[in-house]
């Protein structure tokens, strides 16, 4: 999968109608605003994976990962199916990425050092007991060194199993 984000602040929140059922209240059109003149709507669906299941309401900043090699209507502004939402909190950032067997990221950016208080899990919330390594993350860190690749010990990580 390829993962690509867009952050900005929810400008509406809108009931989203898929096929024929019509299951009003299950999907949601999120419109998000960069603050520089782009908007994208994300259709949010059921299984639209929340960081840390926080509610996102009009007026927060987000970011919204898609995945950029699945098909896409050819509309204004961009819609993308949403795979992951993250609220944005002060001193935390997110990476959402396949890392290799060192634990770094696909662009070479980011390596983790992981402690005994990393929080590693499923996206169910359950504890994560496997290799971390060769999989799709999603990192939830804060300070980070000043090489390359930048070095962080994550406070939370996600494992996107296929």
């Amino acid at each position: 999968m390829n993962y690509q984000a867009f952050a900005g602040t929810v400008t509406a929140i809108n009931d989203f109608s898929i096929g024929q059922y019509n299951e009003i209240g299950c999907y949601k059109l999120y419109s998000v605003d960069n603050g520089y003149g782009n908007v994208v709507n994300f259709v949010v669906a059921p299984t639209t994976y929340f960081v840390n299941q926080e509610v996102v309401s009009v007026g927060d900043q987000v970011i919204g990962f898609y995945d950029a090699n699945a098909p896409a209507p050819l509309i204004f502004p961009p819609q993308f199916n949403a795979l992951i939402m993250y609220k944005n909190a002060p001193g935390q950032f997110l990476k959402v990425d396949h890392f290799d067997g060192q634990l770094v990221s696909s662009d070479h950016m980011l390596q983790l050092n992981l402690s005994p208080s990393t929080k590693i899990i499923l996206q169910n919330g359950q504890p994560f007991t496997g290799n971390l390594g060769n999989r799709n993350l999603i990192v939830v860190y804060g300070a980070t060194t000043r090489s390359i690749p930048a070095q962080t010990t994550p406070y939370q990580i996600v494992v996107l199993c296929s």
